[in-house]
């Protein structure tokens, strides 16, 4: 059976504790942390979230792989120097945000420093957008956020139309760079995430559904762990 791996995302998280945090979803099983940050423009509700000073502060305290994932307007060398230099193994930025020659800077400086680079499909983002840098990227991230079940702050669903969307990503990445990740973010949960799988992905990216689950951040990643394993044994992935 394949290994859908989890990333812990670092949105829904007191960040007061940060470092405690961090080193018990890497214990409990998680296989990434994913670190967001964001501008004052993209992600209203999260400015100024993230960046290299907190991932500065958690890279002595796991041994797992840190992403960061940019909702942000310009990404430039300066910050992912940066970045490099505290630790971060991949940085993924919107498709939306980067395309033609500023998207190829940005994969030559991830390359000049080591990193791997991912690129997002946000709300209502066509596949076309990565079609032609699919082949020199390392993950592929589709945003699945619905905007029907939620309730604006922590509680979101998954739209009906992304089911559709990562098949799609996924004939893409076997036919272009079998070894691009497929990803999967936004109102996933251990309760709704069995169609998710059945799409085949490579990494479930996961926020409220590990650190406020009401047992605890360790019981939040063996439950979406057994809902991820469960889900990919009856697909036969």
């Amino acid at each position: 059976m394949k290994k859908i791996k989890i990333a812990s995302g670092l949105a829904h998280v007191d960040y007061g504790h940060l470092a405690a945090i961090v080193k018990e979803a890497s214990d409990a099983g998680s296989d990434y942390i994913h670190s967001d940050a964001a501008d004052m423009h993209d992600l209203k509700n999260m400015q100024l979230m993230g960046g290299h000073q907190i991932i500065a502060g958690i890279r002595p305290h796991t041994d797992k792989p840190i992403e960061c994932h940019i909702y942000t307007r310009e990404c430039d060398r300066l910050f992912i120097e940066k970045i490099a230099e505290v630790g971060t193994n991949m940085l993924i930025i919107p498709a939306e945000q980067f395309i033609g020659a500023p998207l190829a800077y940005i994969i030559n400086y991830c390359r000049e420093f080591k990193i791997k680079i991912g690129l997002t499909i946000g709300f209502y983002t066509p596949l076309s957008f990565v079609e032609e840098a699919i082949y020199d990227i390392d993950r592929l991230l589709i945003v699945v956020h619905g905007v029907d079940e939620t309730d604006g702050k922590d509680n979101w669903g998954w739209r009906k139309s992304s089911l559709d969307l990562i098949k799609r990503a996924r004939k893409l990445i076997d036919e272009k760079n079998p070894s691009c990740e497929l990803a999967i973010d936004g109102g996933i949960r251990a309760d709704n995430l069995d169609k998710l799988i059945e799409c085949n992905p490579d990494v479930v990216i996961v926020s409220s559904a590990v650190f406020k689950h009401p047992k605890g951040i360790t019981e939040g990643v063996r439950t979406v762990r057994q809902a991820i394993d469960e889900a990919a044994l009856k697909y036969n992935l």
